[in-house]
């Protein structure tokens, strides 16, 4: 890729939530305010590789996507008004006419949210409950991390049509339940948010450990997960849960150097080289921790991360504290009472205790970057 298609990438990613953004915002309907955002990306690649990236890009491709939405309603509207000319044989002139209001829609200024970031409305927009969960993370990909059809088909080893379909079909949806960038219902809210984090859990998921093909790790996917949840924080910042899972991506990819050979294979936690993990990823997880943690009861996202500082805090893998992340998982498991979380909390009691020991253990659990020293008991 040369250096102006890589600006021309990297420009995408950070204003795709803006442009589309401000697109429904004003005009309503995301299958086609998706299309013209990108039709004005295709602009993008075949102008600026010659004339130079714009000094502002963002209003450049509103600009252009605005007038491809203004020509398509313009062409949809006079089909329509000729249609209804010839019905009751009214002369197609006196018709035309009303399509100049929509041409005057294209000068006016889009509007900003408040705050000036369409992040989150997009984010809960795509994780509307009516769409499907895999539907929700493809469109999440393509409409907020800004990544192509082909590539989301890629990451999840799909053909591109079959991606094609399943983002088709989520817009079809928003567009039946008649979904707006600012409608969603106060009650609504806390699910919707769950939603969102649920999906940004399942990105990094699959970048971190994909589940099919040869790759085990797909950063494109881990790296537009933090810079999601990033958003996120940004947006919601007494979200106790968001700040979590931020957390938890940051603790968990600062392993990513040490987590595989040279040919690819997995190397197992206990076997890496902690000299290759990430310390300013560490550091910045723990802090996160260390604010979010003493402000209420711990969600599943703390607690996971929580999990992951003990592993990060141990210099070798003999002085990781067993027996804490035996009483993490078991506060865990109240949460979330899937296999997954039974099955690691056997495996930490085993670290504990021994093979023989049972599945309970004492109520000692994480509170700081000092875990050793500072503890908190539960009743």
């Amino acid at each position: 890729m040369t250096e102006v298609g890589r600006a021309i990438e990297d420009v995408w990613r950070r204003e795709a939530p803006h442009v589309l953004g401000a697109l429904v915002r004003r005009y309503g309907d995301f299958d086609a305010c998706e299309d013209a955002a990108q039709e004005a990306l295709l602009a993008a690649t075949r102008q600026w590789p010659g004339e130079g990236v714009p000094a502002d890009p963002r209003g450049w491709l509103l600009r252009v996507a605005s007038r491809r939405l203004i020509d398509q309603r313009r062409s949809d509207g006079a089909r329509t008004l000729r249609e209804i000319g010839v019905a009751v044989r009214v002369p197609y002139a006196e018709t035309v006419a009303s399509s100049a209001e929509q041409e005057a829609l294209a000068h006016d200024g889009l509007p900003a949210p408040a705050g000036g970031d369409d992040t989150l409305g997009l984010l809960l927009l795509c994780c509307h409950p009516a769409v499907s969960a895999p539907s929700r993370i493809a469109l999440t990909l393509r409409a907020v991390a800004g990544l192509s059809t082909r590539q989301i088909a890629a990451a999840y080893f799909v053909t591109e049509a079959t991606m094609a379909q399943r983002i088709s079909r989520a817009k079809a949806t928003l567009r039946a339940q008649q979904a707006r960038l600012d409608a969603v219902p106060d009650e609504e809210l806390p699910t919707r948010l769950a939603s969102v984090l649920h999906v940004l859990y399942l990105i990094f998921t699959e970048g971190h450990a994909a589940s099919v093909g040869e790759q085990l790790l797909d950063r494109t996917l881990t790296d537009e997960a933090i810079r999601l949840t990033r958003h996120l924080c940004a947006q919601v910042p007494d979200h106790h849960e968001a700040t979590g899972l931020l957390a938890l991506m940051l603790l968990t990819d600062a392993r990513r150097a040490a987590r595989t050979t040279i040919e690819g294979e997995l190397v197992p936690l206990a076997e890496q080289d902690r000299m290759l993990w990430d310390r300013d990823e560490i550091a910045e997880g723990l802090a996160l921790l260390e604010h979010v943690l003493p402000l209420g009861p711990a969600g599943p996202y703390q607690l996971r991360a929580a999990i992951a500082a003990v592993h990060a805090e141990a210099a070798t893998a003999e002085e990781t504290d067993w027996p804490q992340i035996c009483v993490l998982y078991r506060m865990l498991q109240h949460l979330d009472t899937s296999h997954a979380v039974t099955l690691n909390l056997g495996v930490a009691v085993g670290m504990a205790y021994g093979p023989t020991a049972p599945t309970r253990c004492g109520r000692t659990c994480w509170s700081g970057r000092d875990a050793p020293r500072r503890r908190t008991r539960h009743t």
